[in-house]
């Protein structure tokens, strides 16, 4: 049988040519990028197909060959594609996770720092020659983080490493998810309202979802305190971006650190680009060089198993 695997959107991966998918299997073809109907002409033939945040939805499914039967999503979400269109094809759908988890969590707590001594501010001073922060002392906040309240939505790998290194700097943790467990050790499990009212940084880490999307919104914004700063590292709609410019460029609430966005990149003319009181990242977080060989490693695991009858890491089921 075929062990012929196409990465259809690798560019997304390898933009600096430093990974290797030829560990994939004997007769792999890579394309940096790829439009739907490439998408479907470049598939011939393959047995496995591996995407990274490309939209896969039933009407592109409909047209995939029979020959096809896995998808590997090379991230840990996997919104982007249809499982039950995929299911009906009776093509399997597995993701990579926890394959980024310590380097997204070491993006939130970057942001947190930074925001703490607000250093993005210091960092434009100098750039525009202003020095006052050396000769008329400090001209700007800094503060500890320790003894803060950090909230965390969502709690899953990434959620709970970023409350070890929290936790590692003093922080208090507050956490809501669907599976509160047993209050301990620093942390306590609450609702929604109860983290947004008592946080000092928020940060983000739910699967985006109907129940999830514009989940930071107006109403929910207004719930925080006004020294808060909320980070998302997840995904780009779980907050209304509309709603949050509008409450920074106000100073309602006194930052957010967006790795993530509604629309990646943000247009041009987009406030996040200008607006003082925020860190805006490319989608970073698991962009780094060992980050991403993890990644093809465990791609590769995920496509050996599932020649051997053994899928692993399955998300369609």
């Amino acid at each position: 049988m075929s062990e012929r695997v196409v990465v259809v959107n690798a560019g997304k991966m390898n933009y600096d040519h430093a990974l290797d998918f030829s560990v994939l299997s004997n007769d792999v073809q890579v394309y940096d990028n790829s439009t739907n109907e490439e998408l479907i002409e470049r598939i011939q033939g393959a047995r496995v197909v591996v995407t990274k945040e490309l939209p896969v939805n039933a009407e592109l499914l409909s047209q995939f060959p029979d020959t096809v039967k896995l998808i590997v999503e090379a991230g840990t979400g996997y919104n982007n594609i249809d499982l039950n269109a995929a299911k009906e094809r009776g093509i399997t759908v597995c993701n990579i996770p926890a394959y980024s988890t310590e380097r997204v969590a070491h993006t939130v707590i970057m942001m947190i720092l930074n925001f703490a001594s607000t250093m993005q501010k210091q960092i434009g001073m100098l750039a525009k020659g202003d020095r006052s922060n050396f000769t008329k002392y400090l001209q700007v906040s800094h503060t500890e983080v320790n003894g803060k309240t950090l909230g965390v939505v969502g709690a899953g790998h990434i959620g709970m490493e970023v409350i070890k290194v929290a936790k590692a700097l003093g922080m208090n943790i507050l956490i809501h998810t669907r599976t509160p467990k047993a209050d301990g050790d620093g942390i306590r499990y609450v609702s929604l309202d109860e983290l947004l009212e008592n946080s000092d940084y928020i940060t983000l880490h739910c699967p985006l979802n109907d129940q999830t999307k514009h989940m930071i919104n107006k109403e929910t914004i207004a719930k925080m305190k006004p020294n808060a700063v909320i980070v998302n590292t997840g995904r780009g709609p779980l907050i209304n971006e509309a709603d949050l410019c509008e409450a920074l460029a106000a100073k309602r609430i006194a930052g957010a650190g967006l790795d993530v966005q509604e629309v990646e990149p943000p247009a041009e003319d987009s406030p996040l680009y200008t607006l003082d009181n925020v860190i805006i990242t490319p989608h970073m977080g698991w962009k780094g060089l060992e980050t991403r060989q993890r990644l093809v490693g465990i791609i590769r695991d995920n496509v050996q198993a599932f020649f051997k009858g053994e899928p692993i890491n399955v998300v369609s089921k």
